[in-house]
């Protein structure tokens, strides 16, 4: 089975649901207003919340479990 990135994100004590709820909402603003689709980890770093080391760690933890 196979996690998307927030959930691992939140698992791994990266950031807690109401942050990936948050980025969550960006992203589909941004879809709908900008019609550009971001990764949810590039936006969680935009905003602060994590770092690359950690959306890489998440990537790779999702990339072992697929």
């Amino acid at each position: 089975m196979t996690f998307r990135f927030g959930f691992v994100a939140v698992k791994k004590g990266f950031v807690t649901p109401e942050q990936v709820a948050s980025a969550l909402e960006a992203q589909i603003k941004e879809n709908v207003s900008v019609k550009k689709h971001r990764r949810i980890g590039e936006i969680m770093v935009e905003m602060g919340l994590m770092n690359t080391d950690e959306v890489r760690e998440v990537l790779d933890d999702m990339s072992v479990s697929s």
